[in-house]
């Protein structure tokens, strides 16, 4: 699934909308299935200097808005939720398809892997963990040539042509298979160009190296620490998880996974992730701003882009998912907002998630807002 499209639809002007954190929805979920790492009990926006009626506002506009298929908005600051709002029939327990953001996800198993020194480094030939890769110019892709979507491989989910395009992958019955016959297109780590493929040999090779399903892994390494107790992760042939996408969590835990990050990989005083692989996934490695409209700069699967806002520019780190579902990390105001929507494959999907952003982060009292 292509995590942006190429055209994209009117920034919404008038952001209208809702209520403060629905009370159904706090009700939804027992106090021990909620994630660890956010104090759930709402604090009010006013508490947490936003404007509640510009996100009242907000809420009110998307519930009228005509597409119907925004599912969800979570927004958690100083490590509380400040509010949160559903759309058109989920629910605070609703598991959502996030689509490409998950590939944000399989980064961080990489960066746990290499923690446990299971592997050893992002400079590692990926040839030391696939077995029968072809020599054919592969064995010179490095880890981080995955992470960073420079692997040099003819491969481009925005181009259906591509011999490496992600639909040639569903159509595959072994999927490995069909990655290793995709022929190489330029030399590794010269070129920026998003593609699944990346992300499937990412999780290929945590499977491969932990010996284990890159679900599993993440249930065991990420999921159970920050209590996400429910999930599903689409599996493929031959014995394999889509590394690249289509993982089903919650809204919540989605905001759950971004205060992690923007916790520096701790949770309730644990470390999952080292610092170090943090900081690395969220650093501006690699310019992009030339081929995607909603971002700067690549890490290692996270992106990063200076958001307007006012007078100001907010950096702001986020996954990405098709349809406008995404995790953003905002460090300068210590919030997270995560977006669940089932807007797969339109023109607005991406263009909404970017307004409500936007709106949210307009209901911040100038003062908190920091130039990048």
């Amino acid at each position: 699934m292509p995590r942006h499209l190429i055209f994209v639809c009117p920034i919404v002007v008038a952001l209208c909308s809702a209520i403060a954190p629905s009370s159904k929805a706090q009700l939804s979920a027992p106090g021990d299935a909620l994630p660890k790492g956010i104090l759930w009990k709402p604090s009010p926006p006013k508490d947490s200097q936003l404007d509640s009626a510009v996100l009242n506002a907000l809420y009110r506009y998307m519930v009228e808005e005509q597409h119907h298929d925004l599912k969800g908005i979570v927004i958690v600051r100083d490590g509380a939720l400040v509010s949160e709002h559903y759309f058109n029939g989920d629910s605070a327990t609703t598991l959502h398809d996030i689509r490409s953001a998950t590939k944000s996800l399989t980064s961080l198993l990489m960066g746990i892997a290499i923690d446990k020194k299971i592997i050893h480094s992002v400079d590692d030939p990926i040839a030391l963990y696939l077995p029968g890769l072809p020599k054919d110019g592969k064995e010179k892709i490095e880890i981080k040539d995955l992470l960073n979507m420079r692997s040099g491989l003819d491969a481009d989910d925005e181009d259906p042509t591509s011999p490496g395009n992600e639909a040639r992958l569903d159509e595959s019955s072994d999927w490995i298979r069909t990655v290793y016959a995709i022929p190489m297109k330029r030399a590794p780590g010269e070129k920026y160009l998003y593609c699944s493929v990346n992300a499937f040999l990412t999780g290929a090779i945590v499977e491969n190296a932990t010996k284990a399903p890159l679900d599993d892994f993440a249930r065991a390494n990420l999921f159970a620490p920050l209590n996400i107790q429910n999930s599903r992760w689409r599996h493929v042939p031959v014995k394999r998880t889509t590394g690249q996408g289509n993982l089903e969590i919650t809204a919540r835990d989605a905001a759950a996974l971004g205060q992690l990050m923007l916790n520096d990989g701790v949770v309730n005083g644990r470390r999952l992730i080292s610092r170090e692989w943090v900081a690395s996934s969220l650093a501006s490695q690699v310019a992009i701003s030339d081929s995607d409209p909603y971002a700067d700069f690549y890490g290692y699967m996270w992106y990063t882009r200076a958001e307007p806002v006012a007078d100001h520019k907010v950096r702001v780190h986020f996954a990405s998912g098709n349809g406008g579902n995404k995790i953003y990390i905002v460090p300068s105001l210590h919030m997270v907002v995560a977006i669940t929507s089932s807007a797969y494959s339109t023109r607005w999907g991406q263009r909404r998630s970017q307004d409500i952003l936007l709106k949210i982060l307009s209901a911040t009292k100038p003062e908190l807002l920091d130039d990048h």
